[in-house]
Order: C-alpha cells, then sequence, then structure tokens
C-alpha cells in the first residue's frame, strides 16, 4: 500500500515543484501552494460523488456530454470557483506567473488524490501511464488557467472580466476534448499523443511569457 501511495503521489509532487521552483524572482509562500494543493484534493470527494449520481442515473448517454459537463465542466469550474475566490484578490498574487504556481498547485492536488484512488483499486502497474496522461494533463490545464486569472490580475475592467472568463473556458475546452478522445474511440491513444504534444507545447509557452 505505501508503494502504491507513494507512486500515487510522486508525479503530482514533481510537476508542482517544477513550476513552483521556476518562480525565481518572488516565489510565492509555501503555505498558500500548500493550502490551494489541499483545496484541489478535497475537492476529489464531492465532484467524484457527483460524477457517480449522474452515472447512476444515467443523465448523459453522449459520449460528448460525459466528457464536457459531467467530467470537464464539474473538476475545472469547482478549480476555477476555488483559486478567484481564494487567492485572485490575495496580497501575494501579484505577479503573472503567481497564477500559475496557484492553477498547477490546486490541479496537481485534485490529480494527486485521483491517481492514488486509481493505483489502489487498479493497481501500481498503471502508474507511469497515469502520470503521463491525467496527472499532466491536469497539470497543465492549471498551468493555463493561472496564466489567464494572472492575465486579469494585471488587466482593468472589460480586460479583467475576458481574461477572467478564459481562465476558465479554455481549460474547460481542452479537458473536455481530452476525456472525449479517451471515451469516444477505442483507438484513443494515437488521437492522444498529438494532443498532449499540442498541451505540452501550450502550456510551457505560456510559463515562458509569464515569467517574460
Amino acid at each position: 500500500m505505501l508503494g502504491v501511495i507513494s507512486a500515487g503521489i510522486a508525479p503530482g509532487l514533481a510537476l508542482l515543484s517544477y513550476f513552483y521552483l521556476k518562480d525565481k524572482y518572488d516565489s510565492e509562500p509555501i503555505s498558500m501552494v500548500f493550502r490551494l494543493f489541499i483545496f484541489g484534493a478535497v475537492l476529489v470527494f464531492p465532484i467524484m460523488f457527483i460524477q457517480y449520481v449522474i452515472q447512476v442515473e444515467n443523465v448523459f448517454q453522449s459520449e460528448f456530454l460525459r466528457a464536457f459537463i459531467s467530467i470537464s465542466l464539474l473538476e475545472e469550474f469547482f478549480k476555477w470557483f476555488v483559486l478567484f475566490y481564494t487567492v485572485y484578490k490575495h496580497a501575494d498574487f501579484d505577479e503573472h506567473y503567481d497564477g500559475i504556481v496557484y492553477g498547477s498547485s490546486i490541479s496537481l492536488g485534485f490529480a494527486t488524490i485521483e491517481n492514488i484512488l486509481y493505483l489502489v483499486a487498479n493497481g501500481v502497474e498503471f502508474a507511469i501511464g497515469r502520470a503521463l496522461l491525467p496527472v499532466s494533463s491536469h497539470a497543465l490545464f492549471g498551468v493555463i488557467m493561472g496564466y489567464y486569472l494572472g492575465k486579469a490580475k494585471l488587466s482593468q475592467g472589460k480586460a479583467e472580466k475576458k481574461w477572467i472568463g478564459i481562465a476558465f473556458l479554455l481549460p474547460f475546452i481542452l479537458h473536455g476534448f481530452y476525456d472525449y478522445i479517451i471515451l469516444s474511440t477505442q483507438m484513443w491513444i494515437y488521437f492522444m499523443l498529438p494532443f498532449m504534444i499540442f498541451l505540452w507545447w501550450f502550456g510551457l509557452r505560456k510559463v515562458k511569457l509569464a515569467k517574460q
């Protein structure tokens, strides 16, 4: 069991450390980053309950609606909601890159608990695949969300509202496509590979732009 938990935690902490250490000028308080990680971890349980009810009641029969509403909308909205109402107006959120640190933190908290639960249920042999796909994709959705919240933080008026909206909308769309690829075809790996390459390129480009 200890090995399974370690395998579940390791990729999330490694990715969070990577994005945190990229902030070379004014690193965010560890306490705030850890708090958001815990918030993300706690979010797993109410979201899983809602998703379970939706599945049992067979609310969405379409794979498209399952991917975009039952999974992506629920997960990305709650992460965005918590980010906006806990750190967006906080004094420590004072640089563009801060949004990326906070966004990746809450997303990786969510992904880490989700990963542990999956490995406990299905076995540690899935650890590498889980690290490469679900955990890293959640991290990148968080990076993108945080990037646009960072732009909003440095904007005013209509521009601020626009970036706040995009901070939710873009991760929601990308996450929806990620799950739709998995749910809609048995040959999903052939579509997932170019999608993940694009997602890594797009996410790391946002990291570079925020640092500038």
